[in-house]
């Protein structure tokens, strides 16, 4: 008798085990996915300059019409999919979240005319270990994240207001600080946004809508810890195309 329920929470806890490494798979195939298509449409409009017109006035500098759609819609895109999860299908999440991937890419075309594409290079792989290590501790680990994850979105706060501070006064200094602290932050939250992960997956597993939705809104918070972990470790340690 005591072997039968043993044995049922074996079959229990395997089952709930199997179902969270499908879905952390489901998501990662989505986040690589996007990767993919933010890192090709970047290359493309950041080394061609016809491309590059189109965003940035070549005379002035500064961003076209498009140029700011550009830089303002990914926010927009965020704020549609987490408003509206749940009146968009999964086919829908999936084309917004590729059209948000592709306007990403856009908006980061600029760093090939800032960085080198050395450097640029040498950050991604740096950036993709790094997130790799973090999303396998935050995966194995049995110690629970949610506080260390509370502490970690206070401090993102911060950074925001920082970064906006600094957006008018325009220190160096507080810009290095900040940069610092935002490597550490998005290093954490990328710990702690995959155990969140792993644990919704043990409920929802794969082949409902509602996984594949709750697979692509947890693609989208992996990609932007990952995108802003490239773009703080690029602003620290890059190599200007000037220098």
């Amino acid at each position: 008798m005591e072997n039968n329920y043993l044995n049922q929470g074996n079959s229990s806890i395997g089952s709930a085990s199997q179902a969270s490494a499908a879905f952390i798979s489901q998501v990662f195939t989505y986040m690589a996915g996007a990767l993919a298509v933010t890192g090709v449409i970047a290359y493309l409009f950041g080394t061609n300059l016809e491309l590059v017109s189109l965003l940035r006035n070549p005379e002035t500098g500064s961003n076209t019409i498009l140029g700011w759609v550009v830089m303002l819609a990914p926010l927009a895109f965020i704020l549609l999919m987490g408003a509206m999860m749940e009146r968009l299908s999964a086919s829908m999440m999936l084309v917004a979240f590729i059209a948000y991937s592709a306007l990403m890419g856009m908006s980061l075309s600029y760093i090939f005319l800032i960085y080198t594409q050395a450097s640029i290079s040498t950050t991604f792989f740096v950036t993709a270990g790094t997130f790799g290590v973090m999303a396998f501790v935050g995966y194995t680990t049995k110690t629970d994240l949610t506080k260390f994850g509370k502490i970690l979105m206070m401090a993102l706060v911060g950074i925001i207001i920082a970064s906006l501070v600094n957006w008018f006064i325009g220190s160096s200094g507080l810009q290095y600080i900040i940069s610092i602290i935002g490597v550490l932050v998005f290093t954490g939250l990328t710990a702690y946004d995959t155990q969140k992960l792993k644990e919704i997956g043990a409920q929802v597993g794969t082949g409902s809508e509602t996984a594949s939705k709750l697979a692509m809104w947890g693609a989208l918070s992996l990609y932007l810890d990952f995108i802003n972990l490239f773009l703080l470790l690029l602003r620290l340690f890059g190599g200007r195309n000037n220098d």
